[in-house]
């Protein structure tokens, strides 16, 4: 009889079992969500460019921290600083704009809009650089956000 158990290599019952070293998973993190246009006219106000963001998700377990981790479009890049995203369902949310960073909710503090309304793709990397998610989107008549 042949049984599979998470982390532990297949071996026939009554064998020597051998056990495997688990690899270290990536992070459950994504992007959950975008509010690429800001509803509303565009007029540069920083209320404005905080009403368009992009939303983190982690679905695991255990918290991540993001250190390092950046969130960019073609042309502009975040680098996230020191701030824990709580595992679980755990949402952090980047506004465009400026103001005070908290736990949820972090700024890019700039002064014009990122997310482009036509249509764009949002990246995700890790502090090593590597693509860790993504989300694009298409011009969508009538729309403002996306789920990724």
């Amino acid at each position: 009889m042949l049984r599979t158990l998470p982390g532990v290599v297949t071996v026939a019952l009554g064998s020597v079992l051998s056990v495997a070293a688990p690899a270290q998973a990536a992070p459950a993190l994504r992007f959950q969500s975008v509010q690429y246009d800001s509803p509303g006219k565009d007029d540069r106000s920083n209320g404005s460019l905080n009403a368009e963001w992009i939303a983190l998700v982690n679905t695991g377990p255990a918290a991540v921290n993001l250190n390092g981790w950046r969130v960019a479009d073609a042309v502009r890049s975040h680098t996230f600083g020191n701030v824990t995203i709580a595992g679980k369902g755990g949402l952090l949310y980047l506004h465009t704009g400026r103001g005070t960073d908290t736990a949820t909710h972090r700024y890019w503090n700039s002064g014009s809009y990122v997310w482009n309304n036509t249509g764009d793709t949002a990246t995700l990397r890790n502090r090593s650089g590597a693509v860790h998610d993504t989300c694009t989107w298409p011009r969508q008549t009538g729309r403002t956000s996306v789920v990724c």
